[in-house]
């Protein structure tokens, strides 16, 4: 890289670090910083998420620009994600150099087309394949306008997509996706590489917990729809103790809690409780019905928690199936729950996470492959 530099456009201001786009992409930030790379962030900023100072710790430069939300910015052919973060300020910006552009998500990627960065290196990093992810949250979602969008949304999307042939090189936090777009852009340079993550070390119990927990951001429509399956189709028929824990649960899930008594719903829980309670657990339910993207909370529960008990869904090409347990359906769960919480979480089992995710998803390592395949 020229001057050992990088520009990064984020769809986000990536801190805190607090849902799984913006982990990468702060995480990330950190890696490249201890290898000596000098990051130029560009970030969208938006009601609700305040500028961050210690993102000038880890870069060289950081800009801020204007989210362009409402009417005006839906009335395109263009995703709405994509074109509220349309800025010809940042691609001044990113005129002033000829450095490498990773663009972070499909919502960054306005600019990956321009003709005035023809010439440049620009790297795509993918997170989800956009057009799928909207089209399950119009299948799970109830309010009919809130549909409509993500079907509008969706369709979007998977036009769209085809920009992508704009750039140098791709690189995806999945196996799945990464199949996904090498049949959809053939000759172009595709490669997999893990998302970054807060976890850098093992901190995990033996013995027994006392309940099974799952968590997540519980406003977004797809694990709201999961908690309510676990509720609705697995711990109703069952005696153990659920925890439900997470970000903003709607009124629903709320409701749903309370009519069951074996159900405890933790809201807002800071990063700390939250992982007390992952470490607590005698088993992590992760359950989704999207097979995109990798699902950041997954490795969190192997680095921190006990047994690890998942549907095909969450594993969507990791690579991480012999970790954990599965089960894809609802008689499925109820009978592994059954078992699990008659076994005793040995310690030595650690041992088999520690050889597979320090191969596959130390940061350190990561990061070092990213600037190799730039270069």
């Amino acid at each position: 890289m020229p001057n050992n530099s990088l520009h990064i456009v984020a769809f986000d201001i990536p801190y805190p670090p607090n849902y799984g786009g913006v982990i990468d992409v702060y995480y990330k930030l950190i890696s490249l910083h201890k290898k000596g790379v000098k990051i130029i962030l560009h970030s969208f900023e938006y009601p609700g998420r305040d500028r961050a100072p210690i993102l000038e710790k880890y870069c060289s430069k950081v800009y801020y620009y204007d989210r362009k939300l409402g009417l005006v910015s839906g009335l395109s052919f263009k995703p709405y994600i994509v074109k509220s973060r349309r800025s010809e300020e940042m691609i001044k910006n990113l005129l002033k150099d000829d450095y490498p552009i990773l663009f972070e998500g499909l919502h960054s990627c306005d600019a990956i087309s321009d003709k005035r960065l023809k010439n440049r290196t620009k790297i795509y990093r993918e997170s989800n394949i956009e057009h799928k992810y909207y089209y399950n949250l119009f299948k799970v979602e109830k309010n009919i306008f809130k549909k409509a969008y993500f079907l509008s949304e969706g369709l979007r999307l998977r036009f769209y997509q085809n920009v992508l042939k704009h750039a140098s090189l791709m690189l995806v936090v999945s196996q799945h996706d990464t199949d996904y777009l090498k049949k959809h852009f053939k000759n172009k340079k595709i490669y997999f590489l893990p998302s970054f993550h807060a976890n850098n070390s093992f901190d995990i119990n033996s013995g027994n917990g006392k309940y099974a927990l799952y968590h997540g951001n519980i406003e977004v429509p797809e694990n709201a729809f999961a908690a309510s399956f676990l509720i609705n189709e697995v711990f109703k028929y069952l005696d153990f103790k659920l925890i439900i824990a997470g970000s903003n649960p709607p009124q629903k899930i709320q409701k749903l809690v309370g009519e069951n008594k074996n159900v405890e719903l933790i809201a807002n829980p800071s990063d700390e409780k939250m992982f007390e309670l992952i470490r607590e657990a005698h088993i992590n339910v992760l359950v989704t019905f999207q097979a995109t993207g990798l699902k950041l909370k997954l490795l969190n529960v192997l680095f921190n928690g006990r047994f690890c008990l998942v549907n095909n869904e969450m594993l969507n090409g990791t690579g991480l199936d012999e970790l954990c347990f599965k089960s894809n359906s609802a008689d499925e769960l109820k009978e592994k729950i059954k078992k699990l919480f008659t076994m005793e979480f040995d310690v030595s089992q650690v041992e088999k996470r520690k050889q597979k995710l320090q191969k596959h998803y130390s940061n350190n390592k990561n990061a070092s492959r990213l600037l190799s395949l730039i270069s």
